[in-house]
């Protein structure tokens, strides 16, 4: 009998990533529509270990991968959306219809195919996409349905698969010749490469003293105008050498340039003291600047952190928040184009608070240049065929959404209004010395007359180089070919050339745009993985490499030169652009990639054909003449050759010491200064064992060296024997752990006896126990001496009564009750006012394991990327939130073992 057909309830269920974009969605959507989310992706690429045995020893095993297949993926649903696909299984047999309403790019198509494997619904399925949370986008989407874009989907896949490949060949290597735990990924060693070659750049450079003029004058006429300031140019018709004058090695490259010192420009100085100035040449230029362009990905993460101070993370996250909520269009985009709607809409607001004569006659068109320009989206704006002011806004936002809203208000209302127009003016003014010399002076000024854009809004820049613009800039006095002016001071004035500047995370998002590696919208995350690998740190607003990147940036230059390079990267990412267009194969590039074709080398054949990779000089840097910098596995240090076959010296390099800051100098002194790497101070009497200090990275502590055993002791091990009668190879023996001790703050390397070293390292010391039979031991810690007993400790005054404290006096401390962690709470390291979320004090506080930021509520340890001092209120906030987001830590199950039978 066939089965009866369900009844029709109407019910169309809306799929999308994201519970706040589906809440938003479902206020506008209204009645006969039920919209849920999938939160992000459903199901991926599992862990090999994850595979079923029958799978491991497959072509499957290596990557979850089949690469002897077409690169067929493994996919399974992830552990913590089983619950969620069931939910939403349940969902469907409600509906009618199904929409997925996934963000409109490749990701976003990748999350609705993966639904429509995993649901396989039996009902007519649509593909809804809009690019703004608003009622009339969501109209217009309904209207202009569409199947999924299968291309778009191998793309995404393509990447999957391929950053995996890259990942799991590479990463490995790093594991066993630098540092266990690193990783190596397709964009992120890129980047990370960018920033560790930034840093070499300023190792090599060697600054340049130079010397120029600056004069104040005045037109002699005082109707002209007020004095100016101009800068020295030119001197007997040579060019007067200024820092772009000055390779990075501190020559002058400029030839027929002359190169002041500070003698020379202080005697020039005082030569023109009196002497007559006339100008010599005045040149006027009108002057236009038009609006940038409205926000792009990379254009708003950059922006933002040049005048909010967010970093990507941040930034991505709260136009995420705004977007979802239907304040923004959507944040991932390539396009700075606006619709037709939204250019009315500036063009519109600009007029009613600017006055119309700030919106030009012509609309304004904006056209991206990246050449990899994903799928066509519009630029990032206020949601709406009309904007809302940020003060209409203003109480519906958190602060920082509020802020980064603005900014985005601001740069497209901006991007359709007028030309500021204004004047420039350029003066050359000229005096002949008391010594005979002829000096040639220019100073420039613009005057704005029309505003234009910049009622509304003015873009920020990153930092330059060997910035000069004393005389450039400020408003100067109405003036002619031959006016004399009269010196009121000329004064010398020194300069040193700068090195090139630090990438900050918006100089990086930009130079990775420009040329052409991996996508904006993932650099926030690629950004975030390198400082939390270790590779990268903040120093304010600089991004300073570690020792750790150079050794890995060194071994991927040496060995796997075309995968760290930026032309190859970028052309990786033009091939799944022509994935994603429908031009190529997913099947031919990954074969092409991994295996390789005619022209290149693949993958596997390079991995296959290492060869042997020595890691002592993977992790060598030399600093100075007979100073080489080692990565060890504990951190970076410092070794020179001991003489006559003696023991290298070391020395400890500091964490906070930029490897820029790491000169020929440097080293020499934390050589002398850091003193004895290691000081023998006898035996001990009951072992015979070497008893030594030494100076770790963690701090001075003692140990016994215990030798490795001889030939002959090895020998004279007792012979065991095989069943067969052979005799077995002889086992080494197991290794003896040496004891150790922390010394205590008043001891030194230097200064440490034998006797303090034998009672250091014979911690803890047991004083007895106590009336119910528990054993209590005195002991050192991070935190200071304390006593213990069973799991209850209790912290002591100073070190040195750990040999003194008797069981009377523990018994007593054990008979009080026990205060908070043992003793009174330390003040907080930091405070950063109150959490706009739990409406309570953020603290940073020194724990068990390290800093960690807490609002009373919730605790969230500080990255080990971050530094307390570069640790900004928003990013308080935003770790807090995005612990409150995960939820509490899942405790693991315990399984009874089966009994048995």
């Amino acid at each position: 009998m066939p089965a009866k057909a369900r009844d029709k309830t109407g019910k169309k269920l809306v799929i999308v990533e994201s519970p706040a974009k589906s809440k938003t969605i479902a206020g506008y959507l209204g009645e006969g529509f039920e919209v849920t989310a999938s939160v992000g992706h459903i199901r991926d690429l599992p862990q090999p270990s994850e595979l079923p045995a029958e799978l491991k020893k497959s072509s499957v095993g290596k990557f979850a991968v089949d690469i002897e297949h077409d690169f067929e993926p493994y996919y399974v649903v992830s552990p913590g959306k089983k619950k969620t696909v069931a939910e939403l299984k349940t969902m469907l047999k409600d509906a009618d219809e199904l929409y997925l309403a996934t963000d409109d790019d490749r990701e976003g198509e990748a999350i609705a195919w993966h639904l429509l494997e995993v649901l396989k619904p039996k009902i007519p399925v649509h593909r809804m996409t809009f690019s703004e949370i608003t009622p009339e986008s969501l109209r217009r989407a309904l209207n202009e349905l569409r199947d999924i874009d299968t291309d778009l989907v191998d793309a995404q896949e393509t990447r999957r698969i391929v950053d995996r490949l890259f990942g799991y060949e590479l990463s490995p290597v790093l594991w066993r010749k630098i540092k266990a735990g690193l990783s190596a990924g397709r964009v992120q060693s890129v980047a990370t490469r960018l920033v560790v070659e930034r840093e070499r750049e300023r190792m090599a450079f060697r600054s340049a003293s130079y010397w120029d003029l600056l004069a104040v004058v005045e037109p002699v006429e005082a109707a002209k105008g007020g004095s100016f300031k101009a800068k020295l140019v030119q001197l007997d018709g040579a060019r007067v050498a200024s820092g772009r004058d000055f390779d990075d090695r501190g020559q002058l490259k400029t030839r027929g340039a002359v190169h002041l010192d500070e003698a020379a420009a202080t005697a020039l100085a005082q030569a023109l003291g009196g002497a007559a100035f006339a100008v010599r040449s005045v040149e006027n230029k009108p002057y236009t600047r038009r609006p940038a362009a409205p926000f792009t990905t990379s254009t708003l993460q950059q922006e933002s952190a040049r005048k909010l101070g967010f970093s990507t993370k941040t930034t991505m996250q709260l136009a995420q928040r705004l977007y979802e909520n239907g304040f923004i269009t959507y944040m991932r985009t390539d396009s700075p184009a606006l619709s037709d709607q939204a250019v009315n809409a500036a063009r519109r607001q600009a007029a009613e608070l600017y006055g119309p004569e700030y919106v030009p006659q012509a609309r304004r068109v904006y056209k991206g240049k990246n050449k990899n320009a994903q799928e066509a989206h519009e630029a990032i704006r206020p949601a709406g065929d009309s904007f809302r002011t940020p003060g209409q806004v203003r109480s519906k936002l958190g602060h920082d959404e509020y802020r980064l809203y603005e900014l985005i208000w601001k740069r497209t209302v901006a991007s359709q209004m007028a030309d500021a127009k204004g004047a420039t003016s350029t003066v050359r003014l000229g005096a002949v010395a008391a010594d005979g010399r002829d000096a040639v002076f220019t100073a420039s000024g613009t005057v704005i007359t029309f505003p234009g854009f910049l009622a509304a809004y003015e873009e920020g820049r990153d930092a330059a180089r060997d910035d000069e613009d004393d005389a450039q800039g400020g408003r100067l006095p109405s003036l002619d070919e031959g006016d004399r002016l009269a010196p009121q001071e000329v004064t010398a004035v020194g300069h040193e050339t700068s090195p090139p500047p630090r990438y900050t995370e918006a100089s990086l998002v930009a130079t990775l745009e420009e040329r052409g590696i991996g996508r904006p919208s993932t650099y926030a995350t690629t950004i975030s993985t390198i400082m939390d690998r270790g590779y990268i740190r903040k120093r304010g607003s600089a991004l300073v490499p570690s020792w750790i990147a150079f050794s890995v940036v060194k071994l991927l230059e040496d060995h796997f030169s075309d995968y760290v390079d930026y032309d190859f990267t970028a052309e990786l990412e033009e091939g799944l652009d022509r994935i994603a267009n429908g031009e190529a194969r997913r099947v031919d590039w990954l074969n092409d990639f991994y295996y390789g074709d005619r022209k290149e080398t693949g993958l596997q054949t390079v991995v296959n054909d290492l060869g042997e990779i020595d890691p002592r000089v993977v992790n060598s840097i030399d600093i100075a003449e007979g100073i080489t910098l080692r990565v060890g596995k504990f951190g970076p240090y410092l070794e020179r050759a001991g003489g006559d076959d003696a023991e290298p010296q070391r020395a400890n390099v500091p964490e906070d010491l930029a490897p820029d800051e790491l000169t020929p100098a440097k080293a020499v002194e934390l050589m002398e200064t850091q003193g004895p790497g290691e000081r023998v101070l006898g035996q001990d009497p009951e072992t015979g064992r070497t008893i030594v200090a030494r100076d770790g990275r963690y701090g001075a502590y003692v140990t016994e060296v215990i030798q490795e055993p001889t030939e002959e002791e090895l020998a004279a091990q007792p012979v065991e024997y095989y069943k067969n009668g052979k005799p077995k190879p002889p086992k080494k023996p197991a290794k003896v752990k040496p004891r150790t001790g922390s010394l205590f703050k008043s001891m030194s390397v230097d200064t440490v006896t034998l006797e303090d070293a034998l009672k250091l390292m014979s911690l803890p010391r047991v004083l007895g126990t106590d009336d119910d039979g528990q054993e209590i031991t005195v002991q050192n810690g991070r935190f200071g001496p304390y006593l213990k007993k069973g799991t209850d400790s209790r912290s002591i005054g100073s070190e040195e009564e750990i040999f003194t404290i008797t069981l009377e006096q523990a018994k007593e401390i054990y008979s009080q009750p026990k205060t908070r962690g043992g003793r009174t709470a330390a003040a907080p390291l930091a405070e950063f006012g109150v959490d706009p979320v739990s409406e309570k004090k953020i603290v940073v506080k020194d724990g068990r394991f390290g800093p960690y930021i807490t609002d009373g509520v919730t605790n969230i340890t500080v990255p080990r990327s971050t530094s307390i001092e570069d640790l900004t209120r928003e990013q308080a906030i935003e770790l807090l939130a995005e612990k409150r987001a995960k939820g509490p830590a899942k405790k693991p199950v315990r399984r009874k073992a089966a009994a048995a039978k």
